[in-house]
Formats: C-alpha cells, sequence, structure tokens
C-alpha cells in the first residue's frame, strides 16, 4: 500500500500523466474526475470539489461543497491504458467544507462499521463470487445478447470460448494487486464465473468495484459486453453474487447467521436493488426460503460442516452496493451477538418465510424497519425507495 509520499514518488518515476479520482453513489456506480499529476498534491491537501446534486443518493438538502480526498492505499495502474503515459485510479474519501467524512458516502458506511468491530476486537474478511454473462456486440458497439458460446458449468474450450478472457481479466486484475483464487464457465451460455480470496471489508468491496470495470473494460477491448444483470436471459440462470463471510472468532457465527437471517428480508432491498433482481430470486438455483444449511448449496445461507470459521450467503447479486451490503451484513450480525442468538430456534421461529418476492415488497419492508433506518442514512433510504434506472 502507498502513503501520499510514495504515491507522487510513483507518479513521477511511472511517467504517469492521468489520474482517476474515483468515487461511488448510493447504488455503488462508479464516477470519476481526472485529474493531471500537477493537481493531485493539493487534492491530497485540500481535496477536488464536486457538484453534489448530480449524485443519486447524496442529500440534496445540504448546501456546502463537498471534496475528494483520494486515497493513496487505493493506487492501481490501468493495465489496459499504455504504458508511455500511464493512467491510474484512486479511490477517494468524501469529506464536506470542514474537513468531515460525508456521512452520505456508502464507502465511509462500510469504514464505520469495520471500526466497530474493531472495537470489539472481533475480525471480518469477505470473499467473493461473481457471475456474468459475455455477449457480442454489433457493429455499432450495442449487445446483441448473443452468448458468445453455448458452454456449460466448468466446460473448456472449444465449448468455453471465454476461456481466453478469463485469463486476461485474471492478469489485469493480478497486474492491478487483486488476487483471484479461481475462474470457470458458468451453468448458462457465455455464462463465467471469477472467485476472489478473503480480504478485510472495505478491501474486499473495493476489490469488488474494480473487478466489475475491469471485466467490463477488458471485455469491451474485444468487441464483447460484459453483462453482470441479475437475468440476462430470461430462460436461463441469472447472475448472482456469493459472499463468503470468515470470523476471527469461531464461537460467534452461530449468533451471526442468526441475526442475519432475522434481518434478511429488510435489507433485500439493498442487496437486490432491481425489478430484475426479483426475476432471479426464487428461481432456477437461486435462494427462496430464510434458511440455513450446512449440506444443500442453493439456500440462503450455507454454513459448511468443515468449517466452523465462515459462511456464505447467497441471495445478493451484482446490481447491490458492496459498501451498503457488507455494511449492513455486518450489523445484522453482530444485532445477532448482541442479542445471543440461537440459530436453530431462529430457524424453528421464523420457519416457512420466504424471501421477497418482487422489488414492491422489498421497497415495503425496508420503509418499515427500524433496523434499516438505524443503519441506512434518510437520503439513501429513499433513493432505493425511489427506484433505481441504471441500465446494469
Amino acid at each position: 500500500m502507498f502513503n501520499k509520499e510514495e504515491c507522487l514518488r510513483f507518479i513521477e518515476e511511472e511517467n504517469v500523466k492521468f489520474i482517476r479520482l474515483a468515487f461511488f453513489d448510493a447504488f455503488g456506480n462508479q464516477k470519476n474526475i481526472a485529474i493531471q499529476p500537477d493537481a493531485l498534491p493539493k487534492a491530497f491537501e485540500k481535496g477536488i470539489s464536486f457538484d453534489r446534486f448530480n449524485i443519486k443518493g447524496f442529500d440534496i438538502k445540504g448546501k456546502e461543497d463537498l471534496f475528494l480526498f483520494p486515497d493513496p492505499s487505493t493506487l492501481t495502474i490501468l493495465p489496459w491504458r499504455s504504458m508511455d503515459g500511464a493512467v491510474i485510479r484512486l479511490y477517494c474519501d468524501i469529506k464536506d467544507a470542514n474537513g468531515n467524512l460525508y456521512c452520505e458516502d456508502t464507502r465511509n458506511l462500510l469504514k464505520k462499521a469495520v471500526m466497530e468491530l474493531r472495537s470489539r476486537k472481533l475480525n471480518i474478511d469477505f470473499a467473493t463470487q461473481f457471475e456474468f454473462y459475455l455477449f457480442h456486440m454489433d457493429d455499432n458497439g450495442v449487445s446483441t445478447k448473443t452468448p458468445i458460446d453455448h458452454g456449460s458449468y466448468m466446460d473448456v474450450f472449444p465449448k468455453d470460448k471465454g476461456e481466453n478472457i478469463r485469463r486476461e481479466i485474471c492478469f489485469s486484475l493480478s497486474d492491478m494487486g487483486l488476487e483471484p483464487k479461481a475462474s470457470h464457465h458458468e451453468k448458462g451460455p457465455g455464462q463465467n464465473e471469477i472467485d476472489f480470496r478473503k480480504n478485510d471489508p472495505l478491501q474486499a468491496a473495493d476489490d469488488a468495484q474494480t473487478f466489475k470495470w475491469v471485466v467490463r473494460s477488458v471485455a469491451s477491448l474485444h468487441g464483447l459486453e460484459a453483462d453482470f444483470s441479475p437475468k440476462p436471459l430470461k430462460d436461463k440462470p441469472g447472475n448472482g453474487v456469493r459472499v463468503q463471510v470468515y470470523l476471527s472468532e469461531p464461537s460467534k457465527v452461530k449468533s451471526f447467521i442468526a441475526g442475519i437471517l432475522v434481518h434478511i428480508e429488510e435489507m433485500t432491498l439493498f442487496f437486490n436493488p432491481c425489478k430484475q433482481s426479483y426475476d432471479r430470486l426464487n428461481h432456477e438455483g437461486a435462494p427462496k426460503f430464510v434458511v440455513c444449511s450446512s449440506i444443500l448449496r442453493n439456500q440462503l445461507i450455507r454454513y459448511p460442516q468443515y468449517r466452523q470459521d465462515m459462511f456464505e450467503c447467497q441471495s445478493l447479486d451484482s446490481t447491490s452496493n458492496p459498501y451498503l451490503s457488507y455494511m449492513l451484513l455486518i450489523y445484522a450480525g453482530l444485532d445477532g451477538i448482541d442479542s445471543n442468538l440461537d440459530l436453530e430456534q431462529v430457524q424453528k421461529h421464523y420457519i416457512n418465510r420466504t424471501l421477497p418476492s418482487s422489488l414492491k415488497e422489498a421497497m415495503d419492508l425496508a420503509s418499515k424497519s427500524d433496523f434499516i433506518k438505524q443503519y441506512v442514512p434518510e437520503s439513501i433510504l429513499k433513493t432505493y425507495l425511489n427506484g433505481s434506472d441504471e441500465d446494469f
């Protein structure tokens, strides 16, 4: 990881000519301002101002300016750009004119959750598995929704035509400091999966955002569209995100899971924030019931018998904002620990519960939730209740 001085020295030594200062709206969509190297020292010291009123989920009632402060530890070079006059990306902290961290920044919200974990001397890591489709684009760069192959689960070339793209994606990620653990063809035609090693919550969320950007960029260079949407093809498997959670205290894992089960319905809006999410959820291998299983692989929570320090949550999709999703998982789990919830009793008490079957149902549950209102700022909650018109 770089500090400010090392970051500035790297820029000079590597002939960096362009710097992307990146941040995210409430839905986790990346935004950025591009600056040149001579502006970076000022950005570190005083920040770079931007218009908050055009960023979804940012409180438009506030009148003070907001500023981007680059986080030097997130420096990464963009390997698909020319190395002669390189381009780098830095994620940013968002602060107000008084230097206070902006409370509607979801990356900052996750940071607060991590601080809560540290105050309890509890360490949690996340490992994430992403699914996405690769489609051909036409001569105008518009997706044809025609998959690049007709392969199926873990097929090999020539059935798997995404092999070379996945390898290039993994090489690009490695060049950027991210280490994929595995990759393979998924069940759908042209569908792929890439898995990551575990990391602390903030780094895992940063990596998730970088990953989606890299996949889309590399695919585009090959005339392909990388589609992370929950149900790209009506009659084929959807794209999900499996999140593995590792706790430093195995004795607390079951209570942590119980807390998630208690709050899962009201959190679903943030894990599955678009209408298409519910075309995937409850269908064809995606979880439906609010249950935990140590045997069945397609349940909401999988708690494998061979590991006592981890579990896997399988309801999320890639339209979710990982900063917000990981924050909610942390607080729900901590509530389970604080309430000393018994996992078996929770499952018996809430037997036959199902996840929301529509976006409207998920919105209704979130809007009435005291738990959500405690941790999700009002402006962000209102943004989600108004729905997203983003093309995922």
